[in-house]
């Protein structure tokens, strides 16, 4: 099983490069494990390379460094978004502005 994303910043119609992402699971003791950081390419995309088995996930965006770079003020310095990995290939977009975010479950 395989997780990627996609982040889109509406603000400037096009795609969010260079935001910190990171991908952790949640153990059996309910601590957060990291399991792997990135930033985002060109494109606004990054697939991480680690194997993901069944369970709780989750992806932490800095979406408050990624605005502030570009000199904009934003409400929220993070987004977590987390999700259940049961099979499969799980694919979660991000469409960021300063203020608003929206997400779902893409293919």
């Amino acid at each position: 099983m395989t997780v990627s994303t996609h982040v889109l910043d509406a603000s400037v119609g096009g795609p969010a490069s260079g935001v910190a992402v990171m991908l952790s699971f949640l153990d059996s003791s309910g601590a957060w494990v990291a399991v792997e950081s990135a930033e985002t390419d060109g494109d606004g995309r990054h697939r991480f390379g680690a194997a993901t088995g069944p369970g709780v996930y989750r992806l932490v965006f800095g979406t408050g460094a990624y605005f502030a770079a570009r000199g904009v003020a934003a409400f929220y310095p993070e987004v977590t978004i987390t999700f259940t990995v049961v099979d499969g290939h799980y694919h979660v977009p991000l469409l960021l502005s300063p203020f608003a975010y929206s997400t779902y479950r893409g293919s």
